[in-house]
């Protein structure tokens, strides 16, 4: 039993992920207020990981989600066969004025002193009315399946999304997978039915049924009501305040292996210094630092919880598990858009200190 989790070596599909797929309209450096025109990225955190596990590792992956018979829809769908991802939809008939929805992010790059703005149109959004028994979880995983994720966000979504979720992992259980979580913690998605208390209640009863949690100091605090550490990090990329809160994390939730995240700090919107840092069945990893020129920060999260998965799901030493994690990551904020382009040779070139030379 490596790692603390019994992972099964063989499955119809190594990875299924449950989530929202939304798309983003980036107007690149130019503030939205000043665009004349968008670039359009297939994103949602769930999808992504599928996404990246699929197209950059080669892994069998299938994404449960809600999916509108309507162009945004259409186009959306490509994508997620673009990306080799098997979908599951609950499909919904849009009424051709108001919906339902796929709903649709709002971010510019931002530049240099100016951060990125992120904001939302999630008005009557498809996947918000996903409720239990909206999949058929034994056919889905009738094949076999070795690891199952969902995430804050798409838990953040309505009341019955965190049903949803729950029902799902339990299937997955019954499934032999391994459960992971991405806590995503959104303020401005909490903030329209209940705010931080509601999401803790929610997404307590989730963590409850999860072998692996991703998610960042203030994700474990607001999202887990996790009390933070009494002593300030000299660093945003010192892990010890992270560390210091895994003893409260394991204590709340016994059955947790697996708590990752990664550190980032902030120099520029297109400068930054990056890491990652895992606790794995007791004992603590710490990737390299990287200094990054960052095109695109959207997606480096997920680039991070997708590598590290695909390590684990590999049988991959911890330490490298965690570099393949934070080295993904890393390259993704390299590309335009929220899902990778990089190749599993470059990723693991980068994880053994690879180099910006060209490559002949």
């Amino acid at each position: 039993m490596k790692y603390g989790l019994n992972i099964h070596q063989e499955g119809a599909l190594d990875f299924v992920s449950l989530g929202a797929l939304v798309h983003r309209l980036d107007p690149g450096i130019v503030p939205f207020r000043k665009a004349t025109e968008c670039r359009i990225h297939v994103s949602g955190g769930e999808f992504n990981c599928a996404a990246n596990l699929s197209d950059c590792f080669g892994m069998k992956t299938g994404i449960a989600t809600a999916m509108v018979d309507y162009p945004i829809g259409d186009l959306v769908a490509e994508r997620v066969r673009a990306m080799g991802v098997t979908p599951f939809y609950r499909k919904f008939k849009h009424n051709g004025v108001s919906g339902p929805n796929m709903a649709t992010v709002y971010s510019d790059r931002g530049q240099g002193v100016r951060p990125p703005v992120v904001f939302y149109n999630r008005a009557n959004e498809a996947a918000a009315h996903l409720k239990p028994g909206d999949f058929d979880w034994k056919t889905i995983f009738a094949g076999g399946v070795r690891w199952f994720h969902s995430g804050g966000i798409f838990a953040a979504l309505s009341e019955t999304t965190g049903d949803v979720i729950i029902e799902g992992m339990k299937a997955a259980k019954a499934a032999g997978a391994v459960v992971s979580f991405d806590l995503n913690y959104r303020a401005k998605l909490w903030s329209i039915w209940g705010g931080e208390e509601r999401a803790m209640s929610v997404i307590g009863r989730i963590v409850e049924h999860v072998d692996c949690i991703v998610g960042n100091e203030e994700d474990l605090q607001k999202g887990l009501g996790i009390p933070g550490p009494k002593v300030a990090a000299k660093s945003k990329l010192d892990p010890s305040t992270f560390f210091g809160m895994i003893d409260r994390v394991v204590k709340k939730f016994p059955q947790v292996k697996i708590v990752a995240t990664t550190l980032r700090e902030v120099h520029s919107t297109n400068r930054h210094s990056w890491g990652a840092v895992a606790w794995i069945d007791g004992k603590t990893y710490v990737s390299p630092t990287g200094e990054l020129d960052v095109y695109d920060r959207v997606g480096g999260g997920d680039g991070f919880a997708s590598g590290l998965i695909y390590g684990l799901l590999s049988g991959e030493p911890e330490q490298e598990a965690v570099n393949l994690g934070w080295a993904h990551g890393a390259l993704l904020t390299t590309f335009p858009g929220d899902t990778t382009m990089a190749t599993l040779e470059q990723v693991r070139a980068f994880a053994r200190g690879g180099s910006a030379r060209i490559q002949r």
